[in-house]
């Protein structure tokens, strides 16, 4: 069944690899809820649609790609989806699942044919770099204004909350602890920093603790997913022309994928000449498929996970690492009544510790060439200070373009990025032609 069958797999490790991976990525079901909550979707039908869309995603991996990479919805794209198009251009979450949808047969298309290859090569290096760090960027900044350490103000837009408060102090804990065992090398840092901001909390009444084992453990309820399951509304995605949405969520998801699985696969030793590993093709389909199974459930993206990497230090080498892994989540659904009385200020931690962990890309950059440097810095300056990946994505595909035209360097120019920055220089534009 697995390649490694046939090369002398070692059963025990590709187990604890599983274990591994699931226990630095299962933040995951408690973060995901609280965010697209937001967006007005119900937190049990959205935990629901989060645990089994990473279950049989990773599972899928494992038995087709045969590769120990982890998927579940993705960070970012989940901010994207509530605080950008729900929150920002108030668009229902019923639309926004719709245009996720299509990002997924979009993204299943191009994975399918040659597509996906030429569009890689055209999007220059400095601004994929560049939507990562952005997107750790707002994710950091939504986390410390879950924690209420920023705070709006009227005078300069942002300051200082109270620190001194208990939410703030409760999250500024949860943040020590996660950084302290991440610094010791410790799998599954964020959960246990959650896990203990979140007994911490419990202890003072953020929130009020449970009385029993009932509170903590029960059977599923599937019935809770009644009210996010097919209820994509094509009709409003349509008449809104959420073409912008759509190519957003298509453009991060592919490149985070892209980044993800060939830093996972660097690190097993699998790049060929071609730049591509074995089971590329097949990892990109399962990315593109949990997509669809992902919004049909009812939530955002679903993406390979760079956690992934913890399980493939600890030996993974197989898709059965991945099956442990989907099989972990699976039992998860045993405990969503724990996952609910886990308090914001718990898991913003985990969306600051995120963020931290999207800035490596930062280094790659070249700083020197102002070309490269300007656009990928405001790609990542605009996406926090708009509140919106999509003003960041623009404002860097169009500085690229201008500065390299202006420079006299068009051949740096793909046919594809000029397109690209003709669409949104008129797409700014529009409502003074109107």
């Amino acid at each position: 069944m697995f390649r490694g069958l046939r090369e002398g797999m070692d059963v025990r490790n590709e187990i604890t690899a599983g274990l591994t991976t699931f226990m630095t990525m299962v933040y995951i079901v408690f973060v995901n809820p609280s965010i697209l909550s937001g967006a007005g979707m119900d937190f049990d039908a959205v935990m629901l649609a989060t645990i089994l869309s990473a279950s049989i995603t990773t599972i899928i991996c494992g038995l087709y790609a045969d590769l120990p990479f982890a998927l579940a919805p993705g960070m970012g794209l989940n901010a994207y989806f509530t605080y950008s198009v729900c929150q920002g251009m108030g668009v229902s979450w019923q639309v926004a699942l719709a245009a996720v949808f299509i990002d997924g047969v979009i993204f299943l298309v191009i994975s399918i044919l040659p597509v996906r290859e030429k569009i890689m090569q055209s999007i220059p290096m400095c601004l994929k770099l560049g939507t990562s760090v952005g997107i750790g960027l707002f994710i950091a900044f939504i986390g410390l204004v879950h924690a209420g350490i920023v705070i709006p103000n009227a005078s300069t837009i942002v300051s200082l909350g109270d620190v001194a408060a208990p939410a703030a102090m409760l999250a500024i804990f949860g943040l020590c602890v996660m950084a302290v065992l991440t610094a010791l090398n410790v799998r599954g840092a964020l959960l246990f920093g959650i896990l203990a901001a979140t007994l911490l909390g419990w202890v003072f009444g953020i929130p009020a603790r449970p009385a029993g084992i009932g509170d903590l453990v029960s059977l599923p309820n599937f019935s809770a997913l009644s009210s996010t399951f097919l209820r994509m509304d094509f009709a409003g995605a349509a008449e809104l022309g959420l073409v912008w949405v759509v190519i957003t969520f298509t453009f991060v998801d592919m490149f985070d994928t892209l980044g993800t699985t060939t830093g996972l696969a660097t690190k097993l030793d699998m790049i060929d000449e071609r730049g591509s590993f074995r089971g590329a093709r097949e990892v990109f389909i399962t990315d593109a498929l949990g997509t669809l199974i992902g919004a049909i459930l009812g939530t955002s993206t679903v993406t390979t996970f760079v956690e992934s990497a913890s399980g493939v230090a600890e030996g993974g080498r197989t898709g059965l690492t991945s099956i442990v892994t989907g099989i972990a989540f699976l039992l998860t659904l045993f405990f969503v009544p724990f996952a609910k009385l886990v308090p914001d200020a718990a898991t913003a931690p985990a969306l600051i510790m995120v963020g931290l962990f999207m800035m490596e890309p930062v280094l790659k950059i070249d700083l020197k060439d102002v070309t490269n440097a300007l656009p990928a810095f405001l790609t990542m300056i605009a996406m926090p200070l708009t509140y919106s990946i999509s003003n960041g994505l623009m404002l860097g595909i169009i500085s690229y373009t201008v500065l390299k035209l202006l420079t006299k360097r068009w051949r740096e120019i793909s046919v594809t990025m000029m397109i690209l920055s003709a669409v949104f220089i008129v797409y700014m534009l529009y409502p003074l032609l109107v």
